[in-house]
């Protein structure tokens, strides 16, 4: 395989966690009975310009369906997180009613609704008919189709450049990165800017976060990378923001080359040279990561067992897709764990991919009472254990299987 931004042979191996159906490809019952596809999940990394990157080509439109069943808006945390986004944008680039603010992968437009009710104009474009209805159902335009040059082209030519463009989580979401990221170029306006949210490379190997590995996630980024491949497509990265989002996330700010405005901060350069430190251009940097992933395999499971043998009761939260690569890679299905419950009404009902273990609402829990409770989507423990304090009343404790097992 080759890169998918240089084109260099890939050869550097840093994670391989077998095979697994699309982690958003949750089933019907009427799906059960079908066989389902199941994929290699194998990660490389390019020698080069040091993208890591799956060694798969899935086609984006197997992956992000028509019934596509992840909706932003369910998790308190990330609307408060959105919102202060807008907020802080508005007041740093003086965005008012003469401005135009677009968002690539508005998803059910959890944060263009903040854009709107601040008074500025505001378009979306999402792919996903289920959640690209879920916006339109609260106001917000949306343009329902792939984004990347041509698109790009065709709102330029219709007068919609942007103020703002904002890429929240998907810019790993792209299998033909140097098209998405050209497309940026063209749709921003002279003076504009463009904001990338991902979880950075450098907290997925320093904290164990494996599990965020999945077909939709094409790649995984670090400022180093993302900073050469804005280069070459018409982009200058010219400051960066750590946060706390997914475990550890960068979010980086970037204007068009031929009309750089705004100069590199400093958080930049020594984002750059904190990389470089840890190793980040280095093949020793990726040796480890698969050993790391096996332990927290090895020991979610074993304590799965131990808790079956003793008679408890263990339940899970969260049908999230970091959830579907672990027990998928863990081999876990529902004589181990026995249900997940989510709050999302889209997904309740259906059954995880691979494990088919069913989802449930949040009723099982009171109904079931589990002795133990697997949060799935750890980034979001803090929040999923104040939601369900209640449980304390009969002794359940949290569980978290990544970055290493502990109970709460």
């Amino acid at each position: 395989m080759k890169c998918r931004h240089c084109a260099n042979n890939l050869r550097l191996p840093f994670l391989d966690l077998g095979v697994a159906p699309p982690s958003n490809a949750y089933l019907s019952e009427n799906l059960l009975r079908m066989p389902e596809t199941w994929l290699p999940l194998c990660i490389l990394v390019c020698d080069k310009c040091w993208l890591v990157q799956t060694d798969d080509d899935t086609g984006r439109e197997a992956l992000f369906t028509q019934d596509y069943a992840y909706f932003s808006s369910y998790s308190t945390t990330w609307l408060a997180h959105a919102e202060k986004y807008v907020e802080d944008m508005i007041h740093r680039f003086n965005l008012n009613s003469t401005s135009l603010v677009v968002e690539v992968a508005a998803n059910d437009g959890y944060l263009l609704q903040y854009v709107q009710q601040a008074g500025v104009p505001c378009y979306g474009i999402e792919p996903t008919a289920s959640t690209a209805q879920a916006a339109r159902n609260n106001g917000i335009k949306i343009i329902e189709r792939f984004f990347g040059v041509d698109l790009a082209e065709e709102l330029v030519g219709s007068s919609q450049q942007a103020d703002l463009m904002v890429a929240n989580n998907v810019l790993a979401h792209v299998p033909d990165i140097n098209d998405f990221v050209a497309g940026f170029a063209r749709l921003l306006k002279p003076s504009g800017v463009a904001t990338f949210e991902f979880p950075h490379l450098l907290h997925m190997v320093q904290e164990n976060q494996f599990d965020t590995a999945y077909h939709e996630h094409y790649s995984y980024l670090s400022l180093t990378a993302v900073k050469g491949i804005f280069a070459a497509n018409g982009l200058t990265v010219f400051d960066v923001e750590q946060l706390p989002t997914h475990g550890g996330s960068l979010r980086v700010f970037a204007q068009r080359s031929d009309a750089a405005i705004r100069p590199l901060s400093l958080a930049v350069i020594d984002l750059i040279e904190k990389e470089a430190q840890a190793g980040i251009t280095t093949i020793d940097f990726y040796a480890s990561f698969q050993m790391c992933a096996e332990r927290v395999r090895d020991d979610l499971i074993l304590f799965l067992i131990d808790a079956k043998r003793q008679g408890l009761k263990v339940g899970a939260y969260g049908a999230a897709a970091k959830g579907n690569t672990l027990l998928n890679f863990a081999g876990i299905r529902s004589d181990l764990l026995p249900y997940v419950v989510d709050r999302n009404p889209a997904k309740c009902g259906k059954y995880l991919p691979g494990s088919r273990i069913p989802i449930v609402d949040e009723l099982q829990l009171k109904t079931h009472q589990p002795d133990y409770i697997l949060i799935l989507p750890w980034n979001l423990s803090d929040e999923v254990i104040r939601q369900l304090a209640y449980v304390q009343k009969w002794g359940a404790k949290f569980v978290v299987a990544v970055p290493e097992l502990r109970v709460k």
